[in-house]
């Protein structure tokens, strides 16, 4: 199974493991991470699951769909590296990803 660093906005991290074909968003439910609300459940259709992904993995994660880009409007403090949670499928290729939460989520 692909582990994955949770970081909260303070730098403590959590790593778990995750199922493949999951998300990130349902790996940090599944596993009480905090910092993830997914008000929505995992339907693109709010910003409350945004994650800072970190420098050495935004390549490797892959950029922001239109849609996704459209949501992280309405994110706190939205950066180059933002993503939502919910839109980033598990694979092997992520096994060891790591990701930041915001000090809040919109």
């Amino acid at each position: 199974m692909p582990k994955i660093t949770y970081n909260d906005s303070s730098g403590a991290g959590r790593t778990v493991d995750a199922e493949l074909g999951s998300t990130v968003m349902e790996t940090a439910i599944r596993n009480n991470i905090p910092g993830i609300e997914a008000e929505c459940g995992g339907a693109c259709a709010c910003a409350t699951c945004h994650v800072y992904v970190d420098e050495a993995w935004r390549e490797k994660v892959g950029g922001p769909s239109p849609m996704e880009e459209d949501m992280l409007d309405f994110g706190y403090d939205v950066r180059p590296n933002s993503r939502l949670s919910c839109q980033i499928k598990v694979t092997e290729d992520l096994d060891g990803l790591v990701v930041t939460t915001p000090d809040k989520q919109a």
